[in-house]
């Protein structure tokens, strides 16, 4: 979103760049009355309603967020096998703990090490870089304090494969052939892999759940996986399976600004279809060439 207002205002600025010769603009009047005004209001009051989310979220920790299909497809598969008794193969992806993807990753894996805590059910976690490797034992270890078993961790949970790409899909790929866990939960930053992965699974008749924002790879899991969890949606499964008040505030934002953008949109093109309709409303407001647009107009026009 701020890569398109950013967009936006770049080449409102080529636009409106002065004839040669013309005398410049005052950096104040450049402000004020080019597109950068409105970009500054927005960021200020996108963060005033994540700060007063974040608020309400730690005063209301169960505040709604609507459950997508794939959230609820990962405890139906952690429940199937725990009937079977069959391990759950958890993947963070192959990017470093310096990628986002990797760090959203975590927060769900944590989750998913305490409801098969809880179940007994056996985990593996299979992993492709060495510096992820260390994170991943930490957080499996307190999902597993979290619920309450901190003694039934144990260091093999975690495999570091390969830091070479394919070298991990091989080495993964081999434990879902070996292993048959009844379910594979893919979660992070995937590439080429993924489709390797994806079929190795379905092969092995495993219920599978995948989730990247990497939208090149998503068409392979869509067509591959039983659910995904397609870009946003699995930045927003952290928020609804952790409950931490940071991320619900700024889910909760992010949605709300979104419709408060729709609605400007809206208004500005009913505003200029309505302006096209009545040319006299033309004589009323001033024209943008002369730099007395009002800050309305302004804003609908961004």
């Amino acid at each position: 979103m701020l890569l398109l207002c950013f967009a936006a205002a770049a080449l409102a600025e080529e636009a409106a760049a002065p004839a040669p010769g013309a005398a410049a603009p005052s950096p104040w009047v450049w402000w004020i009355f080019d597109f950068k005004l409105p970009i500054l209001v927005s960021l200020l009051l996108f963060s005033a309603m994540m700060l007063v989310l974040i608020r309400v979220a730690r005063a209301r920790p169960n505040m709604y967020i609507r459950p997508l299909a794939g959230i609820t497809a990962i405890e139906e598969a952690i429940g199937r096998a725990t009937e079977m008794g069959r391990p759950v193969l958890y993947v963070p992806g192959i990017d470093n703990v310096n990628n986002i993807q990797t760090i959203y990753s975590m927060v769900i894996l944590e989750h998913v090490a305490k409801t098969v805590a809880k179940y007994g059910t056996p985990l593996i976690v299979s992993v492709g870089q060495a510096f992820v490797t260390p994170m991943a034992e930490e957080t499996v270890k307190q999902g597993f304090t979290n619920a309450g078993v901190p003694d039934a961790y144990r260091p093999g949970i975690v495999r570091y494969q390969s830091d070479e790409q394919f070298a991990f899909t091989a080495a993964t790929n081999g434990i879902i052939l070996r292993e048959r866990p009844a379910a594979n939960l893919l979660m992070g930053s995937f590439y080429a892999e993924s489709l390797l992965l994806a079929e190795t699974g379905f092969m092995a008749r495993s219920i599978q759940v995948a989730g990247t924002a990497n939208v090149h790879q998503l068409p392979f899991f869509v067509v591959a996986c039983d659910y995904t969890l397609i870009g946003e949606e699995f930045y927003a499964a952290t928020a609804y399976l952790s409950r931490e008040p940071s991320l619900l505030g700024t889910i909760k934002a992010q949605d709300y600004f979104k419709v408060m953008i729709l609605l400007v949109l809206a208004l500005g093109f009913g505003l200029e279809t309505f302006k096209q309709l009545l040319p006299a409303i033309g004589s009323v407001i001033p024209a943008s060439s002369d730099g007395a647009h009002s800050f309305l107009f302004d804003w609908l026009q961004f």
